[in-house]
């Protein structure tokens, strides 16, 4: 027999091993798929059971109709909205107004954030000489400070900006200090021992380990974002989401304060849409569950 051909027995439970790993990654990813078809279908008929119990109570003075709203006069605002915009200008530009305050209040603060982060969290001696300091600063309720940006630089963006900036530093600070500290020392050794510099570590081993730390703020801090930005608006604004609500506020108007949430609710969706979307692009190197 010639050395190259494998014998049947050898064959046999070969080929079935193979065909049983196949067919249990199939029966796996049937089950993920059924599994999500039941949870989104749960997801629906749980929102379309609160809407709808929503509504009937309304109709039905149940509930107070006037202050409460009802889901049709809700989907009747934005419709108004859409169709014949705002009394501050078209709705497209009270979202894209909210949305630029936020995204540029997002970004600086995740860039502060991390940059501090990971400097505090490498320097042992900066971290002893600003940590009360932060501590101090994150204890202050920082939704109080968006009045006092209002009064510093007025009633155009850079006040919401500033309101967005100082919630979402905080979560991305700690998340990135954290990470910064949590890296393998056996890999930072062995990175300085092929004769790395501390910038090159820090680059190349600290930050690249810590992203992932970083990517779990970031989910959470562009909500943080939104409400600084609605937050500031609401106190003092020319266009924005967050006037709509004051202005709908100072006319009774629930049905517009509930319209400009759904919005808002909406745009945060999307966001984490998009960060998750990015996430599982950068850490595809990642496994998703058992292989056994």
């Amino acid at each position: 027999m010639s050395p190259d051909v494998m014998p049947e027995a050898q064959v046999a439970p070969a080929l079935t091993d193979s065909g049983d790993k196949t067919g249990r990654a199939h029966s796996r990813a049937r089950a993920a798929r059924r599994r999500r078809i039941v949870v989104t279908a749960s997801r629906v008929l749980l929102l379309v059971a609160v809407l709808g119990l929503w509504e009937a109570l309304s109709r039905a003075e149940i509930i107070d109709p006037f202050n409460f709203s009802m889901p049709s006069k809700i989907w009747d605002q934005i419709w108004t909205w859409v169709t014949h915009g705002t009394a501050l200008g078209s709705l497209g530009e009270q979202i894209w107004y909210t949305l630029y305050e936020a995204l540029l209040g997002w970004v600086v603060g995740v860039v502060a954030g991390v940059v501090f982060g990971i400097a505090l969290g490498r320097i042992t001696l900066l971290a002893d000489v600003l940590g009360p300091y932060i501590k101090v600063l994150n204890s202050i309720p920082r939704i109080v400070l968006a009045p006092i940006f209002v009064i510093w630089f007025g009633l155009g963006p850079a006040s919401k900006v500033a309101s967005a900036v100082v919630l979402v530093f905080f979560p991305v600070f700690f998340n990135a200090f954290q990470g910064a500290r949590e890296v393998d020392r056996n890999l930072v050794a062995n990175a300085r021992i092929l004769g790395a510099s501390d910038r090159r570590v820090t680059l190349q081993v600290v930050i690249p380990s810590a992203t992932s730390w970083i990517f779990t703020s970031l989910h959470v801090s562009f909500g943080f974002a939104l409400i600084g930005a609605i937050v500031g608006e609401y106190i003092g604004a020319t266009k924005g989401i967050g006037l709509l609500v004051a202005q709908s506020q100072g006319t009774f108007n629930a049905a517009g304060v509930y319209a400009a949430m759904v919005i808002l609710a909406v745009v945060a969706l999307l966001a984490e849409g998009l960060l998750t979307f990015a996430e599982r692009r950068i850490f595809r190197w990642k496994p998703t569950g058992s292989d056994s």
